[in-house]
């Protein structure tokens, strides 16, 4: 039996929530905010345990809660190791021919995880050891590039067009049926809200036509973890994550437990650059034809010199691991509008220095990342959050397959005894791969499965 369609109706449940208060992420799967300490770095409250359960819900452990949220009383849920990762083998005597049939490996299970809270229609089938039996990507780049930003109703449109096709398309290539599945991993939060309804819409249609567990997937949470996909890393390490919409800095201790230390306080990083882009006009430069805009910037700051310009560091008062980008934002704006007087053009004609801007723009920001990453790892190890002969920064995220941030980043990590790694360029922009990863995690860890969708919503954040 094929897919059912998108339908096109309202999810009743999709209500925002309130927003938490500020220093805190407004999902239930952040365990802290950091803050200012006395001595300096970065100070993040008391470790504590939580459990993530679903209100009206049955959970894998037959608990109930409220949606994603944490409680206080709650204790902590036993994580994967790396006996987890893969199946071990039922080991058979030399005679067990000889005295009965042999017992049976239970076959791997097998996730597929959903995609849809941006710009991007994603479907993979993922199995127990990590393996990718299949995968589809629909990019809406292109329209939203002519539009000149994304548009949320357009967006939910394309993805009503695609979302079908792409899960077929995915099932197909895997060689896997619904019936197969042990489960269906879809993004609930964060993201724009027309599009995650497509995809709970969607998926939700799927679990009940073929009564199959779902497991909810927090976005950043799934891009945090996409690291255990590629490589063997333990928890804890510390995880940075930067995206379109997120800049965030925590500590992962398990698949659902994360001590956050500091986040964006305004904008994120790849939407800054997105509108320094959007500022120059790049969309009209003849090197960046049909190129998204932080990749244009990054593009024309290879053959740059950001030495032409000197924009300050934000934050530099704050004893904290937070961001903030929209300061540096007006910085760039404020140098186009000079330039523009100076050499007597309008906003829209391309500027003569549009590469020296474009790479200051680029080092500002990787600066301003680096310092503040920097100070996590110092509070983390005079703390003894990590320990110096594990200690890992793992940075993830669409932001971070930008070489010259990521080669930035992995500069300090060996100039402070971390191990740096980052998922593979395609695997740090949005794709059903991570969400279906995610979904095995939390299967092996036995957190967030649900046996009944009853009051399951999604959570937009808006993109400014």
């Amino acid at each position: 039996m094929a897919p059912p369609p998108p339908n096109s109706g309202n999810v009743t449940s999709g209500v925002c929530p309130a927003p938490r208060p500020a220093g805190r992420l407004r999902l239930g799967l952040w365990s802290g905010g950091g803050r200012a300490a006395p001595g300096g770095y970065c100070a993040a409250p008391p470790l504590q345990a939580f459990t993530h359960q679903v209100s009206g819900s049955r959970t894998a452990q037959g608990t109930r809660g409220a949606p994603f949220q944490a409680s206080p009383r709650a204790q902590l849920l036993p994580m994967g190791s790396t006996a987890l990762r893969f199946l071990q083998p039922v080991r058979h005597s030399m005679a067990a021919g000889l005295s009965g049939p042999p017992r049976h490996v239970r076959p791997p299970r097998l996730v597929l995880g959903i995609e849809t809270s941006c710009d991007d229609t994603g479907a993979a089938v993922l199995d127990e050891a990590g393996t990718v039996l299949g995968e589809a990507l629909q990019s809406q780049k292109e329209v939203h590039l002519k539009a000149g930003g994304i548009i949320p109703h357009v967006a939910q449109q394309l993805h009503r067009e695609s979302i079908q096709q792409v899960v077929k398309e995915a099932l197909s290539a895997s060689g896997v049926s619904v019936n197969e599945l042990a489960a269906i991993a879809t993004t609930v939060k964060p993201g724009l809200a027309l599009s995650l309804e497509v995809g709970l819409q969607y998926s939700l249609q799927l679990v009940d036509r073929y009564q199959k567990p779902f497991i909810p997937i927090h976005h950043m949470e799934a891009h945090a973890l996409t690291i255990r996909l590629t490589e063997q890393v333990e928890f804890p390490f510390l995880v940075l994550l930067l995206s379109g919409g997120h800049c965030i800095l925590a500590v992962a201790r398990g698949v659902s437990d994360f001590l956050l230390l500091g986040q964006s306080i305004d904008i994120a990083p790849g939407d800054m650059l997105d509108k320094v882009a959007r500022r120059l006009s790049l969309v009209k430069h003849p090197e960046c034809h049909g190129m998204a805009g932080g990749k244009a910037i990054e593009h024309l700051a290879q053959t740059g010199d950001w030495q032409q310009y000197t924009f300050r560091l934000p934050m530099q008062q704050y004893r904290n691991c937070d961001f903030s980008f929209s300061g540096l934002q007006s910085l760039v704006n404020k140098a186009i509008l000079q330039k523009e007087k100076e050499e007597g053009i309008q906003e829209g004609e391309i500027l003569s220095c549009v590469k020296d801007i474009a790479a200051a723009a680029q080092h500002v920001v990787a600066a301003h990342i680096i310092q503040r990453t920097h100070r996590a790892m110092l509070f983390c190890m005079k703390n003894s959050i990590l320990l110096p002969k594990t200690a890992t920064l793992v940075v993830s995220g669409g932001v971070a397959s930008n070489q010259y941030i990521r080669k930035g980043l992995q500069t300090l990590a060996n100039a402070n005894g971390f191990a740096f790694l980052s998922p593979p360029p395609r695997l740090c922009t949005d794709n059903g791969v991570m969400i279906a990863w995610n979904g095995i995690e939390r299967l092996r860890a036995g957190c967030g499965i649900l046996y009944s969708t009853d009051g399951i919503r999604y959570e937009p954040k808006d993109l400014p």
